[in-house]
């Protein structure tokens, strides 16, 4: 058996109406296509996968995301072409993200070029660049 790939993630935001704000603008800047948008989760379709953002249950309604617990790191998407890095980049300058790193190559892989920032709960965000099929081939 080999997987192709992964069909779709689901992260749970503390405060789903300031989430949601941020990922109506980013998933569809992303090329991503908005397919449900709700009260309880907002979905979105492209590259080959799919994100959601859903409310919590209500006991843990404005609970923090802690990096390093058990679970989710960090989600990382993969961007077409370098240059897209530095697009990124800027549009999340221009709408007040939090970039934990600017874009910059790294050791991950030959070319390797990324970019590192914070949804509304701090849940951490990567877009990279590998030429080719980088480490996936």
């Amino acid at each position: 058996m080999e997987v192709n790939g992964i069909a779709h993630i689901i992260l749970t935001a503390s405060n789903f109406e300031r989430s949601r704000e941020f990922y109506r603008k980013l998933l569809p800047f992303l090329g991503m296509k908005p397919m449900i948008d709700s009260d309880e989760i907002y979905y979105c379709v492209g590259g080959r996968t799919a994100v959601g953002i859903r409310a919590p249950a209500p006991e843990h309604t404005g609970a923090a995301f802690e990096q390093n617990r058990i679970g989710l790191h960090h989600l990382c998407f993969r961007a077409r072409e370098r240059a897209d890095v530095d697009e990124l980049h800027d549009f999340l300058c221009s709408i007040g993200t939090t970039i934990i790193r600017s874009p910059r190559e790294d050791q991950w892989a030959p070319g390797y070029y990324s970019l590192l920032f914070e949804d509304p709960d701090g849940i951490r965000l990567e877009l990279n660049h590998v030429p080719g099929k980088g480490l996936l081939a």
